[in-house]
């Protein structure tokens, strides 16, 4: 039979924990338990350890400190243009006077979701649907401010208000797909078409600084060959001048006979005969008799004079360097041409500082503004290059001609 002492002990031991285990509370951190001593409020217990007196004190409400985050489900609001649209919110709330929370509102969670519904269908009954759709910034501003003042006396303060969604009905958002699209597709076009017309004006300057360009060469070439055949033709012709004055002079140093006239004469007839168009060759009965007067009349000493003193006097043309002339020329186009590429280089380099501070977004100059012509190539004269101090002086003939 167990011992009535030992039974005492282990009940008192109970007793007495239960009786610590209802005195001691612990409260945890960011919560504070309001306390209520036979139904009236008694204190709020901070965070930590505390000691109440069992049976009498008891813990009615435990509320936790930290910012809240409450979602509200979608709900129906009819804007200004009579359009049903569904907003789903959330809201950031604290709670900053427990004992207030506690007992001003009997749920507190419950009136702001209903004070949420009922502002938001006043605030956007007064908009249309394309405001309410651009102006979330300026509801949640408005939302915030009217249930900040009205759970102001329920120790509550609203942080922040969000409207996650605002969902118009699906024939809306068809409409509005279609006028988006529409709308895409005219900027698209409009793009598409200023992108052609700056082509075609690139394409149109193109081919007109071609055709310059190709004018221009066909000018300088027309210069160079005019050019080609002057000097040709000036070789030529001091060509032909010094054969005929060596001719000329070596037929009156050789003092020529009747006989050597006669050779000569009988050497051109065969060249006489060599034409397609002679078909019938005469030789004249009386060509012995010319011949025999031309030989009398060389014969004579006032002929031989005269020849000799015309002789004297011959003087030949003034030499034309050709070849220097055809350096000098050279040596314009290459300076000419350096001074075209050092020009193309410097306004290069001054369209690409203009286009730098213009930016990225700024359209290039119209075809044809600002822009030099081609520089004209003008053929020097020769009297011009005499003026200068360039001498015409071919080469003596059987000479090779001096290179440039």
């Amino acid at each position: 039979m167990p011992d009535p002492t030992l039974i005492l002990v282990i009940v008192l031991a109970v007793v007495l924990v239960l009786a610590l285990a209802a005195t001691l509370k612990i409260i945890r951190q960011q919560q504070v338990a309001l306390v209520e001593r036979l139904g009236k409020f008694r204190k709020a217990l901070e965070p930590g350890p505390h000691l109440v007196i069992p049976f009498f004190d008891q813990i009615r409400y435990t509320l936790d400190m930290r910012e809240q985050v409450v979602p509200f489900p979608p709900q129906g609001v009819i804007t200004e243009d009579n359009l049903m649209v569904s907003i789903d919110s959330v809201i950031y709330f604290q709670v900053v006077d427990p004992v207030r929370a506690a007992y001003e509102a009997q749920n507190y969670r419950a009136a702001i979701e209903q004070l949420t519904m009922t502002t938001l269908r006043n605030i956007i009954g007064g908009m249309d649907l394309e405001a309410a759709l651009t102006s979330r910034e300026e509801i949640n501003q408005r939302l915030r401010a009217v249930l900040d003042e009205a759970t102001g006396k329920w120790g509550i303060k609203v942080n922040r208000v969000e409207l996650r969604a605002i969902e118009p009905p699906p024939t809306i958002r068809d409409a509005m797909e279609k006028g988006a699209r529409a709308e895409r597709d005219k900027r698209a076009q409009i793009l598409l078409a200023e992108g052609q017309r700056q082509s075609q004006i690139l394409s149109a300057g193109g081919d007109r600084e071609a055709a310059i360009l190709r004018a221009q060469g066909e000018r300088e070439a027309q210069v160079l060959r005019a050019q080609a055949e002057r000097q040709a033709q000036m070789l030529r012709a001091e060509g032909e001048a010094q054969a005929i004055g060596t001719v000329f002079g070596a037929i009156h140093a050789a003092e020529p006979d009747q006989a050597l006239l006669a050779y000569q004469y009988m050497q051109m007839m065969p060249k006489l005969a060599q034409g397609d168009a002679n078909k019938v060759w005469i030789v004249p009965s009386e060509l012995n008799d010319a011949l025999k007067g031309l030989g009398q009349v060389t014969d004579m000493p006032q002929v031989r004079d005269y020849i000799s003193q015309a002789a004297k006097k011959f003087v030949a043309p003034e030499k034309v360097d050709v070849h220097a002339e055809i350096a000098e020329q050279a040596r314009r186009d290459r300076e000419r041409s350096n001074q075209t590429v050092e020009k193309a280089i410097a306004d290069a380099q001054s369209l690409e500082k203009s286009n730098g501070r213009r930016g990225a977004g700024a359209l290039p100059p119209a075809i044809g503004q600002n822009r030099q012509e081609p520089a004209q190539v003008e053929a020097p004269a020769p009297e011009q290059l005499r003026q200068q101090g360039v001498e015409f002086q071919p080469p003596g003939l059987g000479q090779p001609p001096a290179k440039p």
